[in-house]
């Protein structure tokens, strides 16, 4: 079975001076997880070498997924997502990660078609639609990728299904209509003066949709 209604701040939208205590406030407002983004080249992170703090890494981090999954286990991550166009060998990334004790999460880019991921989807744990183009903060939700998110609700039922770019009061209902039950959010919860009030409401919505799927079967 899916895991339920989840949300998760993005909180590379949020003050990177005071990451840990921009962390600890998202949980106290009621955040299920965090989601932490490596790929964006404007400022995204890397986990810091031995004897060096948290610093920027170039946009091949999103091309090389393998390099980082022991130094995001080592750090405390408990899932690892890697996009399905960054590698050669999925099923040995896939391996990897669950070897390293983290649960598994495969990305696809909105131009990448949803049956590319199908053959991976009994041997992951979460599926992440991109509502955006990875890499740059403030895009508008692609609201055409909510087919993807259909289409893997009816053929994985039990799959735990991630939107991600976009998403917010707005986009919401489409999401979770669709069959999200992973919700990522970042300025619309980061910059709110209410988090837990956005959390709330994301939350609030994708429930009642996937509790209707429940009743409509």
């Amino acid at each position: 079975m899916a895991s339920g209604c989840r949300i998760g701040p993005s909180v590379l939208n949020s003050d990177l001076a005071a990451l840990g205590a921009e962390c600890s406030r998202m949980l106290d407002c009621g955040a299920d997880y965090l989601h932490l983004d490596t790929l964006r080249p404007e400022h995204h992170l890397r986990p810091p070498r031995r004897g060096e703090p948290a610093q920027a890494a170039g946009p091949g981090a999103l091309l090389r997924p393998e390099q980082w999954v022991k130094p995001m286990a080592v750090a405390g991550a408990n899932q690892y997502t890697f996009h399905l166009e960054a590698t050669d060998n999925p099923g040995a990334l896939i391996k990897d990660i669950r070897e390293n004790g983290m649960k598994v999460g495969l990305a696809i880019k909105p131009g990448t078609t949803v049956e590319h991921l199908a053959p991976w989807a009994n041997q992951i744990d979460m599926a992440l639609v991109m509502t955006v183009e990875p890499g740059f903060g403030g895009q508008k939700f692609m609201e055409d990728m909510m087919p993807k998110v259909q289409w893997l609700r009816t053929q994985f039922p039990s799959l735990d299904i991630e939107v991600d770019g976009g998403v917010g009061p707005d986009t919401i209902h489409k999401c979770a209509e669709a069959g999200a039950n992973m919700i990522v959010s970042g300025s619309a919860i980061m910059k709110s003066a209410d988090p837990r009030s956005v959390i709330n409401l994301l939350r609030n919505v994708c429930s009642e949709a996937a509790q209707k799927r429940c009743l409509d079967r």
